[in-house]
This record gives structure tokens, C-alpha cells and sequence, in this order.
């Protein structure tokens, strides 16, 4: 039921035009970026070459790369979180949802899996253009392989929150509002924290990127977003159990 469901979650991504115009102008951006970063490592190429240690292409072109998709994500993402469950509820289809056979941890499961599915494909371009770089260069695979992992673990924590926002209220604006608001604010607080022991280095999605980002696979990282993420889901199922008890 949960395949069924996410299925169903990205056929009615695809079936939106806005989703198409989203897709091209984040592909445009993308790709402006990319090229962007490549004319500037071969303009800064001749003072590389002096250098005892030169930073390769990868780490001059693919971790600025990453670290941009990560920031437009999180500004993009509550755009699509905020249909998941506010706008089942404005459009009147979210009480036929909780009368289904389904337990709300289906019902979140489901729609956080199709919304994940969507923007792994929304952001698959990124590592293709990168590995166009390997026809004409060596690429560190290592770096670019804890990049896209340190983001696919990012983008889900991203859609946990954003899901979670989105049980809270019927209006999708909101929701969108109400999701970019907790993910800005996390990361505005992290940039802002001056000590190095403030708490909220430690509670900031995108502060625990940048060691994935830097080619650092540090698995108290990796656990940090499995447990964040699991935290929202656990509470936008229970928001849902709630709503199908006391309607």
C-alpha cells in the first residue's frame, strides 16, 4: 500500500504543469552554475598548477555544485510539502484518504517516499553534468559519492519537516510558509551561532552537510538525519491518528 500510494504521489507531481516549469528553470539554474564553476577553475588553473597540493575539479566544481542544489532544496521543497496532506484537506479529498484501509503510517510513509522519489529525479541532473567533467579529467568518485548521499539523507529530512508542517494546517500557503520558516531558521541559527558547542550546530540539517559535502563520511552525521527525520514522521503520523480519532 505504501508503493501503491507514493506511486500515486508522483503521478499527480507529473500530471501538475508547474512541476514541468519547476523541473526547467531548477535544471537552468543548475546548469548556469555548473558552467559557471567550470570557467572559473580553468581561468584559476595556471595558479593551481603552482600550488604543491591544487584542489582538483572535483572539489572546485562538484562541492560548490552540491552545496547550492542544497540550499535551493531547502527553499524548494516546502513548495511541494505543502500539498502532501493540507491541500487533501482544502480540496476536501483527505477525509476519503483516512477512510481507505490505511494506518496513518502508511498514509506518511507513502506520500514522504513519492515526494522523496520525485526530487531524487528533480535533482538527478546534478551528478550527470558533473560526470560529463570524467571525458576530459579524473574525477574523485569518493567526493561526489558522499555528496550525493550527504544530500539524498538532506532532501529527506527536508520532506520529514515539510510533511509534517503540512498536517498541521488546511491551507497549503501556510504549510509552504510554516515548512521554509523551521528549515531557515535552523540553518540562519546555525550560520549565527558563534561558539562552537552551541546546540544548534547540532540540530541543523544543513550544518551536517558540510561534512559530507567536504568528502567526510561521518556516520554520527548520517544518524543525526535518520533520527531527525524519523522524529517528524513519527509526529505527522501521530497528528494523522489523531485527525482520523477526532476528526
Amino acid at each position: 500500500m505504501i508503493r501503491l500510494l507514493a506511486l500515486r504521489e508522483l503521478r499527480s507531481l507529473f500530471a501538475m504543469p508547474s512541476t514541468w516549469f519547476v523541473l526547467a528553470a531548477l535544471q537552468f539554474i543548475f546548469a548556469w552554475f555548473f558552467l559557471a564553476r567550470v570557467d572559473a577553475f580553468l581561468t584559476i588553473q595556471p595558479q593551481l598548477a603552482q600550488l604543491a597540493n591544487p584542489p582538483g575539479v572535483t572539489m572546485t566544481v562538484a562541492a560548490p555544485l552540491f552545496n547550492t542544489a542544497a540550499l535551493l532544496l531547502m527553499m524548494l521543497t516546502p513548495m511541494f510539502t505543502m500539498r502532501l496532506i493540507a491541500e487533501e484537506r482544502r480540496s476536501q479529498t483527505f477525509a476519503l484518504l483516512l477512510s481507505a484501509p490505511l494506518s496513518g503510517g502508511q498514509i506518511v510513509l507513502g506520500k514522504f517516499f513519492g515526494l522523496l522519489i520525485f526530487l531524487a529525479m528533480l535533482i538527478s541532473g546534478v551528478p550527470l553534468m558533473l560526470y560529463t567533467l570524467a571525458l576530459g579529467t579524473a574525477l574523485d568518485h569518493g567526493l561526489l559519492l558522499s555528496n550525493l548521499l550527504g544530500l539524498a539523507l538532506l532532501t529527506a529530512s527536508y520532506v520529514a519537516v515539510g510533511l509534517y508542517v503540512s498536517t498541521l494546517t488546511t491551507q497549503p500557503v501556510i504549510a509552504a510558509i510554516g515548512a521554509l520558516a523551521v528549515l531557515a531558521g535552523l540553518w540562519l541559527a546555525d550560520i549565527g551561532a558563534a561558539a562552537d558547542d552551541s546546540p544548534w550546530h547540532f540540530i541543523s540539517p544543513l550544518g551536517h552537510f558540510q561534512n559530507f559535502n567536504a568528502g567526510l563520511l561521518d556516520s554520527g552525521d548520517a544518524a543525526f538525519y535518520v533520527l531527525f527525520s524519523a522524529v517528524f514522521l513519527l509526529l505527522a503520523m501521530r497528528r494523522i491518528h489523531n485527525n482520523r480519532i477526532y476528526g
